[in-house]
Formats: C-alpha cells, sequence, structure tokens
C-alpha cells in the first residue's frame, strides 16, 4: 500500500467514526423539531448560505424536523437606501410606518425567503417559503415599548409604528408540511386582528414557534460565539436562574439581553434547550447537535 493510499484510507476512517459518534445525537432527536434563526453575517457570505442549506437537507434526512425561520434586516435597510425611505431605530428595534412595512414585507417574503428556499433545493432538499401570514400561521399584536426620560424620570409610551409580537402561533401548517416530508422556511411577518401587517423580529418567532411546535432545540445563529463572562470567555451552559443573575450583574448588556430573553421564553415554554452560537462557523448547527461538546452557549431552564 503506498503512502498516498495509507494516507487516504486514514482520512476515510475518521470520517467513518465522525459519523458513528454522532449515532446516539441522531437517535436523540430523531422525529424531533429543531427551529433554527437563521440570518446576519451568515446569510450575506458567499459559501455559507450553501454550507448551512446542504446541513439544514441533513438534518432532515436524519430524522430531524428542521424549521427555518430567517431575518433580514442588512437587506431591508439596502432596499429602503435605494427607495430612498428614511427608517429610525428605537432601542435596536426599527421603526415602521405603512410604507416601510410594505418594503420589508417584500423584502422578506420575497427575495431573501425564496432564496433560502431554492438553496435548500440546490442542496437536495424540499422546501416552502412561507410568512407568518400564510395559514394563519402568527397573529400578532402592536409591540409596546416604553422609555424613561433622563430629565424629567417619566416613562413615555414609544409609538414603533407596525412593529408587533407573536399573540398566537397554528402549528397546523407546521405538522402538515412536516408530515409531507417539507422544510418550511418563515419570514418573520404576523398579521394582526383587522388584517394589519406586522414586522416582528426573527428571534422572537423563532422562538415562539419553537415553544409551540415543543422543538427539542432552538438554535439563534448569530454573529458572536455565545454568551461571553466578564474575563470575555465562552459560558458553554447557563441555566434560566443563571441567565437572570447575569443579566442582574451586567455581565449580560446590549443586544445579547433580547436573544437570551428569547431562550429563557422557550425553555420556560417546552423546548428541551435553546443555543446561541456563531453562524459565522461552517457547520455551527452540527458541530452543536452531534457532539457532546457544542460549540456556543445552551440554555436549560435547570
Amino acid at each position: 500500500m503506498t503512502q498516498k493510499s495509507i494516507s487516504e484510507t486514514k482520512h476515510w476512517l475518521r470520517t467513518a467514526e465522525t459519523i458513528t459518534e454522532a449515532l446516539p445525537f441522531m437517535r436523540r432527536y430523531a422525529g424531533r423539531y429543531c427551529v433554527v434563526k437563521y440570518g446576519g453575517h451568515a446569510m450575506g457570505d458567499d459559501q455559507l448560505p450553501k454550507i448551512f442549506a446542504r446541513d439544514i437537507v441533513l438534518l432532515k434526512q436524519v430524522g430531524i424536523n428542521p424549521i427555518v425561520v430567517h431575518g433580514g434586516g442588512p437587506q431591508i435597510g439596502a432596499m429602503l437606501k435605494r427607495l430612498a425611505v428614511e427608517s429610525d431605530f428605537v432601542d435596536g428595534l426599527r421603526v415602521t410606518d405603512q410604507a416601510t412595512v410594505e418594503i420589508v414585507e417584500m423584502v422578506l417574503s420575497g427575495s431573501i425567503n425564496k432564496s433560502i428556499v431554492q438553496a435548500i433545493s440546490d442542496a437536495g432538499g424540499t422546501a416552502v417559503g412561507l410568512s407568518g401570514k400564510d395559514g394563519n400561521l402568527i397573529q400578532a399584536t402592536k409591540l409596546r415599548r416604553t422609555k424613561r426620560d433622563e430629565n424629567s424620570n417619566i416613562e413615555k409610551i414609544l409609538d414603533l409604528g407596525f412593529v408587533g409580537e407573536p399573540s398566537k402561533v397554528n402549528p397546523r401548517i407546521l405538522t402538515d408540511l412536516e408530515q409531507a416530508g417539507i422544510i418550511p422556511v418563515i419570514a418573520p411577518i404576523g398579521m394582526g386582528a383587522n388584517g394589519e401587517t406586522y414586522n416582528i423580529n426573527a428571534d422572537t418567532v423563532a422562538g415562539a414557534i419553537a415553544a409551540a411546535v415543543g422543538a427539542s432545540r432552538l438554535l439563534l445563529l448569530t454573529d458572536v460565539v455565545g454568551v461571553l463572562n466578564k474575563d470575555k470567555e465562552l459560558i458553554s451552559d447557563l441555566t434560566v436562574e443563571q441567565v437572570l443573575a447575569l443579566q442582574a450583574d451586567g455581565t449580560i448588556t446590549g443586544g445579547m439581553i433580547p436573544k437570551l430573553e428569547t431562550c429563557v421564553s422557550a425553555v420556560q415554554n417546552g423546548v428541551d434547550a435553546a443555543v446561541i452560537l456563531d453562524g459565522r462557523v461552517p457547520h455551527a448547527m452540527l458541530l452543536e447537535i452531534f457532539t457532546d461538546r457544542g460549540i456556543g452557549t445552551l440554555v436549560k431552564e435547570r
């Protein structure tokens, strides 16, 4: 046997060992839902969307039921700029008037949603694009926020326009698609009681859907490695109690707060665990699901 063939044999042996190591995890999650929030930098990269789509197809192939919920903030911002529509942010939330929400829906439910569906199809899977309006999937109400005035110390009600939050998720269409072997790809748009359209944070939608289907895992793909302690080291596991303590002592700040609030709400409403992980890492989902080490921060109720 030549040196080259010996090297190739060792390579394939390592591949086989990796597959056998994943078997217990495949059995653990078989038949369960895994809700994945996809967006940010991973969505704009040239190669990562293809890798993401292949990984989603792989999950479906081994018996796990993935549901993809996507964002699209940068793409929305680019379209608003092209159309010369001004857009403001309050506490990280886009103020969404009637003109803006029409553009938001067009971008999310149109170009972004269909590109993800196409990528999954190209990878050998079968996917269907939805928004929260389809099949009465997501009923929404207007998001209410208050902000305390620093000078008067009076709390003021913020009007964010057509920014909403889920009030009810009807999972029937998702279970029907799962039984048909189809992967749902969901744009975070909801419908109000009077037919109005609401733009909803994608993390929030993913958490609400994960709770509605009793998901085994909620994966929030983001552009950071996970939750860091005060020494900037990754925290691999957190309980709900620990999350609240870290928020109280100032360890958790900024944009990580709403992500962890989504994780806490999900696990308190029936999701086995929620994970914040770096979507810029190729195969991040597979590393998290099919190894006992994981690469992000896992949140469990206790």
